[in-house]
């Protein structure tokens, strides 16, 4: 193939994570938290120290926001925690929260190149497909898979794999991109190669991590999903 040819992404699906990779929600999922300790009169933790916790979930969220006040409650009173967070995040689950700069572009260009595209996250369903609607990305993702659509979720590798059937996709035809440990976890489980962005939630440097490639920004998204289809998909025993 020669350099200047794009590869062609008619048969491709491509499987995005949602919170950190397409939506920066971490303003309005820190909102949430910060509104569900005001409950019981412990002060706004700062974006800074719950950032790296939101791929974990709101529980985990919850949870480290406590031992940041040196808190520790019984799981009971978690729960009620979390029924408050989830209460006030649903009613304002897009108050603060954007898209990535870059993300529409790509994503028409995705679309307009004929690749499937997919979301598949630990968010709750009903709250990935609010989200995206109040942000009008509903209409680019031919499924939208969250924590509660199967039995399993991320890092098991049928989430993902639910997803691109939902999606009608093929495994082998299939990338992930994603921001954390989760998503790199589930996409080797699945035996599909994954592009991590570096400006999402993470614990852990995502360059260390071990993703296929490594992108600082949306506007390289599509370069690096033609290098990546060239050089993964288009080898021998990957066609199928």
């Amino acid at each position: 193939m020669q350099p200047d040819v794009k590869p062609d992404m008619h048969d491709i699906t491509l499987v995005f994570d949602l919170d950190g990779t397409l939506v920066d929600t971490a303003p309005d999922l820190v909102d949430a938290t910060n509104h569900a300790l005001s409950g019981i009169d412990l002060g706004p933790v700062p974006e800074a120290e719950l950032r790296r916790w939101i791929s974990f979930g709101a529980r985990r969220m919850l949870e480290e926001a406590l031992a940041h006040h040196g808190d520790n409650l019984p799981a009971g009173d978690v729960d009620d925690l979390l029924a408050t967070f989830l209460t006030y995040y649903e009613a304002n689950i897009a108050e603060r929260s954007r898209p990535y700069e870059g993300v529409v572009e790509a994503l028409v260009t995705l679309k307009d190149r004929g690749a499937r595209l997919a979301v598949c996250t630990n968010k709750r369903e009903a709250l990935s497909r609010q989200l995206l609607d109040a942000l009008s990305l509903s209409n680019y993702f031919s499924a939208i898979a969250g924590r509660d659509t199967f039995k399993v979720y991320k890092p098991h590798p049928d989430h993902l794999l639910g997803t691109i059937e939902m999606a009608s996709g093929r495994a082998l035809r299939s990338v992930m991109i994603g921001d954390s440990a989760t998503d790199i976890a589930t996409a080797k489980a699945a035996q599909i190669p994954v592009v991590a962005v570096s400006f999402g939630y993470t614990d852990i440097p995502v360059r260390d991590l071990g993703a296929d490639r490594v992108i600082d920004c949306h506007t390289q998204l599509i370069a690096t999903l033609d290098d990546l289809l060239q050089e993964r998909l288009s080898a021998p025993g990957k066609s199928a």
